[in-house]
Parts: structure tokens; sequence; C-alpha cells
């Protein structure tokens, strides 16, 4: 049990798919399997359950990434510590996020006051950040949804309202405000279930005993506006998308919902090592809390 054994592993139980594996590990496919196939044979039992190049983590699979997760994790805190305390480079900042534009204007000023730092973008969903934060994989996620795991500490940064955008020539174009049972009969332009979006809007018409209507879902939040002006529908819109939707006119509506906002929260792990870049970031995320933050 050797650990390039133990990150190809690691790498598989998360595609749960040998090619995708592979073609992360940048090795071939049967290398991998050869790997998976040995590190089973050591330690007596099977971590998945085979249906071709898809692999199940099965129950011994999940309680063997428990401790991978936590023993390479540990590993990775130890590397970066000792870079740190060497000075041997400017640190390294891997961040998570379910809407990139929360964090373009962020980083842009981090990279203008840290420009050696080297930064990981990573578009992840709840579940993907719970799971990045478990297995050290990211040092920060910013989420809008809460996450879960145990060691979590969080901030909330931001609280911002989210709007109704509509096309121009929609009938509902001239108000200022809607009420959610006004538009049971609208078409939602909404992201893939696991998106905060679509967290949002379906916990909205929940309350009102409704479910909405869903013409087209995705998973890219930022082509929402330009398929609503284009008439396909209408879509949510957080109030810091304003700037950045000039390329698809659309008009805005404020929605009779009190709990239609989005908090943005900063999250990482208590028991992880905490790199100089990172606190740096961490420290520039808390000067913007409560505040606009800078347009991209």
């Amino acid at each position: 049990m050797d650990l390039l054994s133990l990150r190809c592993f690691q790498v598989v139980a998360r595609h749960e798919h040998i090619s995708r594996a592979a073609a992360e590990l940048r090795v071939a496919q049967p290398s991998v399997s050869r790997t998976i196939a040995r590190l089973e044979a050591g330690l007596g039992v099977r971590l998945f359950d085979r249906h071709g190049r898809q692999v199940r983590l099965n129950q011994y699979g999940a309680a063997f990434l428990r401790r991978v997760d936590r023993a390479l994790g540990e590993l990775d805190d130890a590397r970066r510590e000792l870079a740190d305390a060497a000075g041997l480079d400017h640190g390294t900042l891997a961040l998570a996020s379910e809407t990139l534009l929360s964090l373009t204007g962020l980083l842009a000023e981090y990279r203008d006051r840290h420009p050696g730092v080297r930064v990981r973008l990573f578009q992840s969903t709840a579940e993907d950040m719970s799971r990045q934060l478990r297995s050290r994989e990211v040092d920060f996620c910013l989420a809008s949804q809460p996450l879960t795991g145990t060691s979590i500490g969080s901030a909330e940064l931001l609280r911002e309202d989210v709007l109704l955008a509509v096309p121009l020539g929609h009938p509902l174009a001239g108000r200022e405000h809607v009420g959610v049972r006004e538009l049971a009969d609208e078409l939602f332009i909404a992201t893939r279930p696991g998106h905060w979006q679509r967290a949002l809007l379906d916990r909205m018409f929940a309350a009102e005993g409704l479910v909405p209507t869903i013409g087209c879902e995705g998973d890219e939040p930022g082509a929402a506006p330009v398929l609503v002006s284009a008439g396909l529908g209408v879509c949510l819109v957080p109030a810091m998308s304003r700037g950045s939707i000039t390329n698809a006119p659309v008009a805005l509506l404020r929605l009779d919902a009190p709990y239609c906002h989005r908090t943005l929260t900063l999250v990482w792990r208590h028991d992880a090592y905490m790199s100089a870049a990172a606190r740096k970031f961490r420290s520039l995320a808390m000067e913007r809390k409560g505040r606009p933050w800078p347009e991209p």
C-alpha cells in the first residue's frame, strides 16, 4: 500500500469511472485497474462493485476512503506547512464556488495584492464542495447553501436579494415586483438540482404549495439571462449579476417573498492546515464582509 496507490484509489472513488480517473491521473486505463486490484488484494476486500468501466464505491470502499482522505490530507497539509516555513514558494490557493462570478472581483483584488500565488478554481455543487473540503482538495468554498461535514468553519460574507429576470416584452416587464403565485404558469430557465438557484426556486414555490415549470435546465447559470432575453422563459438572478448581463437585455423585478435572497458564506476546515496564501485570502474576504463586492 503506497501513496500512488492511495491517490489512484482516491481519484477512482471520486469519479467512479476507470476511464475518467485514468484521464485525470494521465495513465493508461489498465494501469489504474491493476493498481485498484492490487490494493483490494492487499486489503482482502473489494472496494468497488464493477459494471464495466463504471465502478461503484461499496460500503468497504466508503469506509476506506474516509481514512485515505484523512491520511493524504495530513500529508498535503504537512507539505504546505513546510513550504510556508521554508519560504520555498509564494503559495497556492484552491477555491470552489457554485457560481464563479461570485469570485472574480474578489480574486482580481487578491491577485493584485499577492501576484505570486497560484490560484486554482472549481465550479462545484454543494455536494461536490462538501467532498472537496473533506479531501482537502480546496482551501475554501464560497457557498450559497449549507455544506455538510464535520470540523467546518464558516463566515457569512454577503447577503443579497435575488431578482426575477423576464424578457423586455413580457407582460410583467413594466412591474417593479411580483408575487410567487403569479408565476405559476411561467416557464423557468433553471439550473439542475444541486445548484443554489434551483434550491431557492423549488423552496419558494413549495412555500406556496406550487411546483415551478422548468422549460430549460443546465449547469451554466450565466447563460440563463441570455435565454430569457431571447424569450425562452424567466429566471432568478442574484443582484450581484446586474452589472454583468448588459449583453442580455432583460427586465428585473423584485419578488414578494421575504426569503428570496442568497447568502454567500466562506467555508473551510477547522482541522486542516491553513497556508499563508489561504490566510491572506480569508483576511481579504473578511474585509469585504457585509460590503458590496468589487465588480469583475
